[in-house]
């Protein structure tokens, strides 16, 4: 089942009209149709405005859904995809070929030493995993430090204020895993 069809599906169970998800979600009538007759996927910050307006977890309305393309992806060195973002002391590269589609992002970020990422937070409902394959990196999140060395991981909701510091005096590779993906 598709998300637009498990969305139209709740709105029904709980007796909304359209106009109604619309109010209570925030999220424009005309991308509401989009998404129920599949025009549009929406993003994950307009599934988790209307799963909050009808009641349901967003991980309700990911379960069992189904893709009509199921895929196979191997991953190749020589064809590594591209990189995020970042020439300099932080660089994050995708371990797929792309992420359109897909339930999670996987991610390898590699930092100089003594580098940092900005502190962020990502959309409420997402996951976050890391896990450490080179030298040793500070995870701030919420104002608490964790060490991580090779081999440690850490999982956390990435909606909480975090950031990545690189502990060692050599380059860091992180793999990171953030699912769903977030806008």
């Amino acid at each position: 089942m598709k998300i637009g069809e498990k969305i139209r599906n709740y709105r029904k169970q709980k007796k909304m009209t359209l106009e109604e998800l619309s109010r209570k979600s925030g999220v424009a009538l005309a991308t509401l149709s989009r998404m129920e007759t599949g025009k549009m996927p929406g993003t994950l910050r307009s599934h988790t405005s209307i799963c909050e307006a009808l009641g349901v977890s967003v991980s309700e309305l990911y379960r069992e859904i189904e893709d009509s393309k199921k895929t196979v992806e191997p991953g190749r060195d020589k064809k590594r995809p591209e990189r995020l973002d970042g020439s300099g002391k932080v660089r994050h590269e995708l371990l797929v070929a792309s992420i359109a589609g897909k339930k999670m992002i996987p991610v390898i970020i590699r930092m100089a030493p003594g580098a940092g990422t900005p502190t962020e937070n990502s959309s409420h409902g997402s996951e976050r995993f890391l896990y450490l394959t080179k030298g040793s990196v500070d995870v701030e999140v919420s104002g608490k430090t964790y060490r991580l060395g090779k081999g440690d991981s850490l999982y956390f909701d990435p909606s909480l204020k975090h950031s990545l510091t690189n502990a060692s005096r050599s380059e860091t590779e992180i793999i990171s895993i953030t699912s769903p993906p977030g806008e």
